[in-house]
């Protein structure tokens, strides 16, 4: 049985580190999981009640939900945006959580792992992370963390793939994810 991943990345710059350590998750992946980088945040619409109506979601959305629908669990990667977490994954958990209670995200695992610049690696804006996912249903794994700092000197020549503690710990995570998936099921 394999697990899928479905990762969803915080940054839409060309380039983005976090997109890098996604990237890096789907290489290093342990055997039996198959991590997923979803493509398309950057077109999913901010969230709005009035948009979310059966038969008129706009198709940007409905392409998360689906793809989200087809995962067993998530990786957020979540850089840090003024001391918080990105609009654009706040937009796709406020997606991810509706129909309220009955979300994409419900009861699934749920991780969230990131870098910065900043000397902390983005942890504010992960446990924010974590905080709106906990509410929107996700079954957040409190031990399942990653944190990397000063992204933009540590990566300038580096992807972050080829980078040990990144192959040593990123697996690590999709492990404990793995892990939660087969419990929950």
């Amino acid at each position: 049985m394999s697990v899928r991943v479905l990762a969803l990345v915080g940054s839409l710059r060309a380039g983005s580190h976090n997109r890098q350590l996604a990237e890096a998750a789907v290489k290093h992946a342990p055997e039996g999981v198959e991590v997923v980088i979803f493509e398309g945040l950057a077109d999913v619409p901010f969230y709005n009640e009035d948009l979310d109506v059966e038969g008129s979601v706009p198709a940007a959305a409905t392409a998360l939900r689906e793809a989200a629908a087809q995962a067993d669990a998530f990786l957020f990667f979540s850089p840090e945006y003024n001391g918080t977490i990105t609009a654009v994954l706040k937009n796709a958990i406020d997606w991810l959580s509706r129909p309220y209670g009955a979300g994409a995200l419900s009861s699934k695992p749920t991780a969230v792992v990131g870098t910065a610049y900043g000397q902390f690696g983005g942890v504010w804006a992960q446990d924010e992370a974590r905080k709106a996912l906990g509410i929107a249903g996700a079954n957040v794994l409190a031990d399942a963390k990653l944190s990397i700092p000063g992204s933009v000197v540590r990566f300038a020549e580096l992807h972050p793939q080829d980078d040990a503690e990144v192959v040593e710990q990123l697996p690590v995570v999709v492990a404990q994810l793995a892990e939660a998936t087969a419990v929950s099921a």
